[in-house]
This record gives C-alpha cells, sequence and structure tokens, in this order.
C-alpha cells in the first residue's frame, strides 16, 4: 500500500502542450507500456488525446468547468465526478474547456486487465489491486487519516476498509481486476 499527495507526484508536460501529467502509478507489462497506469492531468485549453491502442480508459474531471469530448460519432459531455470509459484508440478532443481543470485517468490494457471506476461517500472494502483518490472531506484506511487531494494504491492484497471520516467525504474508487 502506497500513500501519495497530488503534491508529490511528478509533472509531465503533454506534447501538444495543453497541459500536464502527473503520473500516480503505473504497472509494467511484458508486451505494452504498462498493464495499468493511474494519472491525474491538468487541463489548460481544449486539444486532442494521445491515442493507446488496444487500451480501455476510464476519464473523471475531478475539477473545472464541464466539457465536451469529441470523435468522429462520438459527442461526450463530461461532467465533475462522472466517470466514462472509452477505448484508447478513439480519435477525441476535448471541446469547450472554460478554465483550468484537473482529470483522474484510469488506463488498463484490454487483453489483460479491466478497471471499476465509481465515486462513494460510505464505507467498502475493495478488492486485491487498485487506486483511491479522495474528492472531499476525510477518510480512514488502516488507521491512516486521508484528505482531499490525496489517496492510496495497492497490489496483491486488499488494503482495509475505507471509512468516511466526515459528512461531506467522497472517494473515488478504481478497482482492477486482471484477467
Amino acid at each position: 500500500m502506497t500513500p501519495y499527495a497530488f503534491s508529490t507526484l511528478p509533472v509531465t508536460r503533454w506534447k501538444n502542450g495543453n497541459g500536464e501529467t502527473r503520473e500516480i502509478f503505473r504497472v509494467p507489462s511484458p508486451d505494452g507500456d504498462f498493464l495499468w497506469r493511474a494519472s491525474i492531468a491538468t487541463l489548460q485549453g481544449d486539444g486532442p488525446f494521445s491515442l493507446f491502442p488496444g487500451v480501455d480508459r476510464v476519464l473523471l474531471l475531478l475539477e473545472g468547468n464541464p466539457l465536451w469530448v469529441r470523435g468522429e460519432g462520438i459527442e461526450h459531455h463530461l461532467k465533475p465526478h462522472q466517470p466514462w470509459v472509452f477505448p484508447g484508440e478513439w480519435s477525441l478532443a476535448t471541446f469547450g474547456s472554460n478554465g483550468p481543470g484537473l482529470d483522474f485517468n484510469v488506463m488498463t490494457q484490454r487483453s489483460r486487465a479491466k478497471s471499476d471506476v465509481k465515486v462513494i461517500s460510505s464505507a467498502c472494502a475493495p478488492g486485491s489491486e487498485g487506486v483511491a483518490w479522495v474528492l472531499s472531506g476525510s477518510w480512514l484506511l488502516n488507521g491512516q487519516p486521508f484528505a482531499a487531494q490525496s489517496g492510496v494504491v495497492w497490489q496483491n492484497e486488499c488494503p482495509g476498509e475505507f471509512i468516511p471520516q466526515t459528512e461531506n467525504a467522497t472517494l473515488l474508487l478504481a478497482e482492477i481486476t486482471r484477467l
């Protein structure tokens, strides 16, 4: 189990210059860039998504105004705290970015893993692999407190039970299942 905070994540600029990514965790794969990867991106303006053939993605707007994601025959209104699942080979771009924002991105190698991303506000004990991010309030995991802008990654064992500590507590939970 590895705790993390937004302020401590390494920053990488996007190729198009319209944002940056903070990688939370990456599990290597023998036949691809990763088995699964979780990151938080800072949005600065509209632009294209990078293509990831053979990868399923889940995108969730953490902060900022809703925006549109469009591609050939695809138009999705991305709203805060609502996970959106799509194939990494779709050619997509954002439209209507109005100010800075943050999004949470989980990518899984389609032939080897899948993710289940949800926003919760009640106690839960997740599976043996995943990543969590505190959206608001305060949470407790094995006696360790977690506040907004922080989270935890775990592998190979259930991390215990996430318990909300405040009335406004919400948690982004991404459970990973290996196929």
